[in-house]
């Protein structure tokens, strides 16, 4: 299992990231601020104008530490790293579930049901610990019925993407009601992406990317290719495996750090600007306050009910990763997926 506190974030403006015989090296304005041997760490993150030597990118194939940069705003760029590992084995298992409707249709409902079991899980603690608000009562209910309908239904990919839609949809038009302080400068009327819209979509989208690269690197760690999904269609260049996965995680990491991060006042409508083309992106400073929190998040224990083992959440798309390679390998009969409880 993979450590937990493994990833290196670098989000000042300007750092230059080398090699120092077996450690990873930043400095800022030409003075060494970091040293981190190379193998505590599994990944590196940039936001922005940072600057890695030839020799580091050379280190960190070998050692497999994959780099992943980020505009400063915080989309995806370009990812750097050595040779692919894993079993060919499992990947040819991967490819053959593919190319299997039933199988692809099945796995596709397991990570849906996954997302939406969380999803209702933390729209009941909000209605058990702030009171009932009829919106949130109402999607609750929807998203029960959604689950029976997907449990009955025939595993056709592109049925089970309908009922993930409606049951989003639902979410994110009572995802205000989730805000219990800072409510009018947070509120979303719809879940935008390219670009984020507002300051809750911003904060949103920032923490996906954020949870997309965890799930991307779980999945190469334990052999399988994160391009070919079930439930996200093949596209050059998208990990869709990794957005199959992340759907289970979505509510229980990312939108609960986004909502802790409102409700608690960390971060405020001062933390981001609107671009001339409308977007709006989150500020430096707040950036780094997200990241703090988190990684905090991740260090918090859950039982994880398939395993029935306290593991960190951190951990959790590693946990899924293995399960699915098992599964994929023939060892399990079906995909569990982790549900919140």
């Amino acid at each position: 299992m993979r450590k937990l506190l493994n990833t290196l974030y670098v989000t000042k403006p300007e750092a230059y990231l080398h090699k120092e015989g077996e450690t990873v090296a930043v400095d800022i304005e030409k003075k060494t601020v970091l040293r981190l041997p190379i193998h505590t760490i599994e990944g590196i993150v940039t936001f922005g104008n940072v600057m890695v030597s030839p020799y580091l990118f050379n280190l960190c194939a070998a050692r497999g530490v994959c780099v992943s940069m980020l505009s400063e705003h915080g989309r995806f760029l370009a990812r750097v790293e050595g040779p692919v590992s894993g079993n060919v084995m499992l990947r040819m298992a991967q490819m053959r579930a593919h190319e299997s409707p039933a199988q692809k249709g099945e796995l596709a409902r397991n990570f849906v049901i996954g997302k939406i079991c969380n999803c209702r899980t933390v729209l009941q603690r909000r209605l058990r610990d702030h009171g009932e608000t009829p919106a949130l009562k109402e999607v609750e209910a929807l998203h029960k019925d959604v689950l029976r309908r997907l449990r009955v239904s025939p595993p056709e990919t592109v049925r089970i993407r309908g009922l993930e839609g409606e049951a989003a949809a639902a979410y994110f038009g009572a995802f205000n009601d989730l805000l219990v302080s800072q409510r009018e400068e947070f509120k979303i009327t719809t879940r935008s992406r390219r670009p984020p819209l507002d300051p809750m979509n911003a904060l949103l989208s920032f923490l996906y990317t954020l949870l997309a690269h965890e799930c991307r690197g779980a999945l190469e760690g334990v052999g399988l290719d994160p391009q070919i999904g079930f439930l996200h269609e093949l596209r050059p260049g998208r990990p869709g495996l990794a957005l199959d996965l992340m759907e289970e995680f979505r509510t229980v990491l990312a939108d609960r750090v986004a909502l802790s991060l409102v409700n608690l006042k960390q971060v405020s409508a001062r933390d981001f600007t609107t671009t001339d083309s409308g977007a709006v992106i989150l500020s430096d400073d707040a950036r780094k306050t997200v990241l703090t929190v988190w990684q905090k998040r991740k260090q918090e224990i859950v039982r994880h009910p398939f395993l029935d083992e306290q593991i960190p959440l951190g951990l959790l798309p590693h946990a899924q990763a293995l399960l699915l390679a098992r599964y994929l390998r023939g060892d399990l009969d079906a995909y569990p997926p982790f549900m919140l409880k």
